[in-house]
């Protein structure tokens, strides 16, 4: 039976936080003693491996294109403990990928998954093809926005175009750089209320990452905010987030046993 909670991660548009949230969720779940792996399925502009500082030794690009195993170029990351499915940077081909690669992928992936609690599929920012098809898939989706304007516009515009062509209306928000809680609520209230009376459905606030000055720094030295400053107030908000994503995952474990990690609303 499947009990393996396959998370997109999104973004309206790119800049807000996503790769960083994405990882460091991992990071934090792993500690609380769960198995996750990250796709990093930014296909054409992969940065997962630049912020953890590893070089793999193969990425998808290898897989898809040159007949190599994907458990072959799975990079676990310690002490993390979690495994990261790298991508390639400066691909054309694998930017938008065509459906038959996208279920080539697909059909290969399926037998490695449930060897995971979580599956997070770090999308690229907008609403291509390939974010669209792999948003469809997931069993959550978890969007990524802060409090701009442009953020927020994105968001719903995203939002939309997933509800039309798939009928999804099942979203969590995480508002990230919020200088406050307050600010996070307002922001997520003007995304909630654009889809309340355009769509006929609201999204459901994760919760809010605060602004903090350690989470540059951690990127600059190329390692994940929960391991270079555990205690920090964005990394304190990333944990309590993980655990609300864990008690999402159990809630939904009986509607997981009947189906497939990536198979989409039924």
């Amino acid at each position: 039976m499947n009990t393996t909670l396959s998370v997109a991660v999104l973004s309206g548009k790119g800049g807000v936080g996503k790769t960083n949230l994405t990882l460091n969720l991992a990071w934090a779940l792993h500690g609380q003693g769960f198995k996750a792996l990250l796709m990093d399925c930014d296909m054409g502009l992969a940065n997962l491996d630049v912020l953890l500082g590893i070089t793999p030794e193969g990425n998808l690009q290898d897989a898809l294109l040159g007949g190599r195993g994907l458990a072959e170029v799975l990079h676990p990351v310690a002490p993390a403990g979690f495994d990261v499915l790298p991508a390639a940077s400066g691909v054309p081909e694998l930017n938008d990928l065509s459906p038959d690669l996208r279920a080539a992928l697909l059909e290969r992936l399926e037998p490695l998954l449930g060897n995971y609690d979580y599956v997070f599929m770090d999308l690229g920012a907008g609403i291509s093809e390939t974010v669209q098809a792999f948003a469809a898939l997931a069993a959550v989706r978890v969007v990524v926005i802060t409090p701009e304007p442009t953020s927020l516009t994105d968001s719903y515009a995203l939002i939309k175009v997933l509800n039309a062509r798939f009928g999804l209306r099942d979203y969590m928000v995480v508002v990230n750089q919020a200088t406050s809680a307050r600010e996070a609520q307002s922001a997520f209230d003007k995304l909630k209320g654009a889809c309340a009376h355009f769509l006929q459905f609201e999204p459901v606030l994760l919760g809010h990452v605060r602004m903090d000055k350690k989470l540059p720094e951690a990127v600059c030295r190329q390692q994940p905010l929960l391991a270079y400053a555990p205690g920090s107030p964005a990394a304190q908000d990333i944990q309590a987030l993980a655990g609300r994503l864990q008690r999402v995952r159990l809630s939904m474990l009986d509607w997981l046993g009947k189906r497939g990690v990536l198979q989409g609303q039924e």
